[in-house]
Order: C-alpha cells, then structure tokens, then sequence
C-alpha cells in the first residue's frame, strides 16, 4: 500500500541484522529483507549492514527511497551480480584514459598552476600506489596512458567485489576521474578533499564570475552523492 505521494508505506515495526551465509543480511519482523530483484538484502561487513538498517529504521509512516542511498547503492550492486562488477571496471578504465587530472590548461596561467598544484600529488599517488606512470598534457591535444599503467590499474580492480566496483564507479562518473575515485577507495586524500580535487576549474570560474545559483544546487547533489559512495566504501 502506498500513500498519495506514491511512497509505499511502512510496513514493518522491528529492523535487525544476522550473519547470513558469509554475509550480514537484514530483517524487516524477523524476515530477509529483498532487493527490487526479490534476492536477499545483505551486505559484506556488518558496519555497511548496521548502517543500512538504520536508513530502514529511520524511515516514519511512508518508506522514502530517496532517503536511503546506501540500501540504493547495496541492492543495485546485488541485483547486477557479475555483470555489474565488469561493466563498472570497464567504466573506470576508460575514464582513466582521459582523466580530469590529466588534461591542463594552457592559459590561464594561474589556472594551469592550481591545477598542478592539487591534481600533481594524486599523480604521484598513482605511481607510489599502483606502479602506474600517468601521462599528463595541455590544451586540446589528447594523449593515450600507457598500456603498462592501464594493466596495472585492472589487476588492481579484478579481485574487488560488485559493491566497492559499484561505488567506486559511482565516485568516477561525479568526480571525471578514475584517479580521484581510486585516491577514495586507497584512503589516500580525505573524501572531502577528493571532491574538492575534482572542482578545480569550477572553483576558478567561481571566482572570477561569482556563483551561479542553479549550478550551486547541482554542485550540493554532487557533492552528496560523493560523500555517500565514500562512507558506503568506508563501511565495506
């Protein structure tokens, strides 16, 4: 049953969690919570588990989805299964080939030095982390990393699960950079200034021109989302 907002209502009183098969599943009144696919609804650690119950319980008369975008990003993951996890290392290797980080300004002068200034040291966490040497370039001229780099980068995605896959895919696409989502799940920079890292010629514009109000409230969703597939690969 749902109400005029079309929100299902609450249907269940108690929230808890139990070891289920090598994982931590959720019960809503003692029975298996399911995702959208009706396959059970659990999580790889007990925190991510913890901490989705407590979107369940947080939840009053009416279930607002919306509200839960850990259980979001935890059922989607379950329901691709394999299928996901591929596609999600597939994504974050073609975004390093054209990472933000990557790609400079000429002019302006000052642009081009807040770039290096924030972008370099990720660079160097790169090679420190993975063995992967980045090539970086500016203007309009493209340039391809090298196969050594690439092939370092996915044999350190093959063995992660679909959930730290999808989550970490979910950092890429709102950052434009696999490096910064990698910098993320490495614990290598803070989350916040990882996001930061990834607004660098917004940040520049913004001082120049002032802030517009409709990419101010864009930016605040962004930033959201980023900050939520952080805690979801902290709680992993």
């Amino acid at each position: 049953m749902s109400g005029a907002s079309g929100r299902p209502k609450r249907f269940y009183k108690a929230v808890d969690v139990e070891p289920r098969e090598g994982r931590y599943g959720l019960l809503l009144d003692g029975k298996p919570a399911k995702t959208a696919s009706r396959k059970g609804l659990s999580a790889p650690t007990e925190a991510l588990a913890r901490a989705v119950a407590g979107e369940w319980e947080a939840q009053k008369e009416f279930i607002d989805r919306h509200a839960m975008p850990l259980t979001g990003i935890l059922s989607a993951s379950i329901d691709g299964g394999a299928t996901l996890a591929g596609e999600c290392r597939e994504d974050i290797l073609n975004y390093l080939q054209s990472d933000l980080v990557c790609y400079r300004a000429e002019i302006p002068a000052a642009l081009a030095e807040r770039q290096a200034a924030v972008w370099n040291p990720y660079i160097d966490f790169m090679r420190s982390e993975f063995g992967a040497l980045l090539v970086t370039t500016s203007g309009i001229v493209t340039v391809g990393q090298p196969a050594t780099s690439v092939a370092a980068v996915r044999r350190a995605l093959a063995p992660l699960t679909v959930e730290r896959l999808f989550a970490l895919r979910i950092a890429t696409a709102i950052s434009g950079s696999a490096v910064l989502a990698l910098a993320l799940w490495k614990k290598a920079f803070g989350a916040e200034a990882i996001f930061e890292a990834s607004r660098v010629d917004e940040r520049f514009q913004q001082e120049r021109w002032g802030v517009d109000e409709e990419a101010a409230e864009r930016e605040a969703r962004l930033r959201r989302d980023f900050l939520t597939a952080a805690r979801f690969l902290a709680l992993l």
